[in-house]
């Protein structure tokens, strides 16, 4: 059995349910999306943006979950996190989300919900998969219309990921690590591969992913969850990435 399929006969096993409303399995990566309510916007101002990196560091440490990628919209957020333990991660956008809430609401004299409903979040398999998550969330202000280059762009981890810009909360997983002996030469190497357009059906099987709240990754390990959960998982044909 690989590290992949210990890990998640571990979470079902302490869940000891049929199938779990959310796919979190510690140890593995989690592309992570949430949405203002009705598409409004979530961040105002450069205040509102430094303040949210603020409170996802302090949420992430307190509940121990690392963060390797993220960018932060006019109105949503993508963020990709891997957590130490099954519920790490709901904690985290739980505490993250009251937090920035209660400071966004008193700030612009304001009640009431801001985000749309619970986060969305796809389990990710396989470095692969995991470098093209990074690069998704890094060039999403690029497929936005907002920047030419993700550099450009002041609330992402590219600067971090691509420059070696120092942050106080990102973690490289190691996926990332493995392309280069240094963090120089890791950045160097990811600077060039980011600016390699993702094909359409890695993009379709990203966002498949996350819109259904699914797993991507090989066959095998999604084939993993299912028996362990006793049901299928979804509709529709999720491959893996051409090279």
């Amino acid at each position: 059995m690989n590290r992949a399929s210990t890990l998640i006969s571990h979470v079902f096993k302490c869940n000891k349910v049929p199938r779990p409303k959310r796919l979190c399995v510690p140890g593995l990566p989690h592309h992570v999306v949430q949405r203002g309510n009705n598409k409004q916007a979530t961040f105002l101002s450069d205040g509102d943006y430094v303040s949210y990196i603020d409170l996802l560091r302090e949420a992430a440490d307190q509940h121990d979950v690392k963060v390797h990628a993220f960018v932060l919209m006019t109105n949503h957020v993508h963020l990709m996190m891997t957590p130490s333990s099954d519920i790490g991660l709901s904690l985290t956008m739980q505490a993250l989300g009251r937090s920035f809430v209660w400071r966004f609401n008193k700030k612009y004299d304001r009640s009431g919900t801001l985000w749309e409903g619970r986060f969305k979040c796809s389990l990710i398999d396989t470095d692969r998969y995991c470098l093209a998550c990074y690069r998704y969330i890094d060039l999403n202000p690029v497929r936005a219309g907002i920047v030419a280059h993700p550099g450009d762009y002041r609330w992402s981890s590219y600067r971090h990921n691509a420059f070696g810009a120092p942050s106080t909360f990102l973690t490289p997983h190691s996926s990332y690590t493995l392309l280069g002996r240094t963090r120089q030469l890791q950045a160097e190497q990811y600077g060039r591969i980011v600016m390699n357009s993702l094909d359409q059906e890695t993009l379709a099987v990203i966002r498949h992913g996350i819109r259904k709240q699914l797993p991507i990754g090989s066959n095998q390990f999604i084939s993993g969850i299912q028996q362990h959960i006793g049901q299928q998982i979804g509709t529709g044909k999720i491959g893996r990435p051409k090279k």
